[in-house]
């Protein structure tokens, strides 16, 4: 380690200097931090894990942002927030997406008669789809695109973006007629 000292700035700046022991050390006085603050704003010890091991990696990366215009340790806990804000928004948008899919396969139960909020069997119904059938789905309900933006995205025509939908909504079971 660069610094003898050991003190939060001596061991930014030696990690920044590419002192791995320095960044390893830095990250073992704060993993209790960085965990704990994201169970505390998520609630779920699993989800804390999975982003406080992202916030390790992007500590990895960023080190070099760091200018000491702020302490170390709420530097560390923004990045924690803004993580843990980043996690709220994706299961926000993939809930978002369960509940489009069900409603573009027409369905207001899962086949198995779970609640659609149960999402494990959207994501599995829609990750078994062809990926051409997935494509469309992903764009149509999950991006929120018009058949058309879908279609020259995908480079196809409109109509095949419709009938794509079409039977996707048939093999996820919300079309009992076709």
């Amino acid at each position: 380690m660069a610094d003898a000292d050991g003190s939060d700035p001596a061991l930014v700046a030696a990690a920044q200097a590419g002192d791995r022991a320095a960044f390893d050390a830095l990250l073992r006085r704060h993993y209790d931090r960085i965990h704990g603050l994201a169970w505390q704003m998520i609630g779920s010890r699993a989800d804390a894990d999975d982003i406080a091991q992202d916030v390790c990696c992007t500590l990895a990366t960023r080190i070099g942002e760091f200018r000491g215009e702020a302490k170390v340790t709420t530097w560390i806990c923004r990045i924690v927030v803004n993580a843990c804000h980043d996690h709220r928004r994706r299961r926000r948008s993939f809930k978002g997406l369960t509940e489009r899919l069900g409603v573009l396969a027409g369905l207001s139960r899962a086949p198995d008669g779970r609640d659609l909020h149960d999402a494990v069997w959207m994501r599995s119904a829609v990750a078994r789809l062809k990926p051409a059938y997935r494509d469309v789905v992903v764009l149509v309900a999950g991006q929120q695109l018009t058949h058309a933006e879908a279609a020259a995205i995908l480079g196809i025509a409109e109509a095949t973006v419709s009938w794509r939908l079409h039977e996707a909504r048939r093999l996820l079971g919300g079309d009992a007629d076709a």
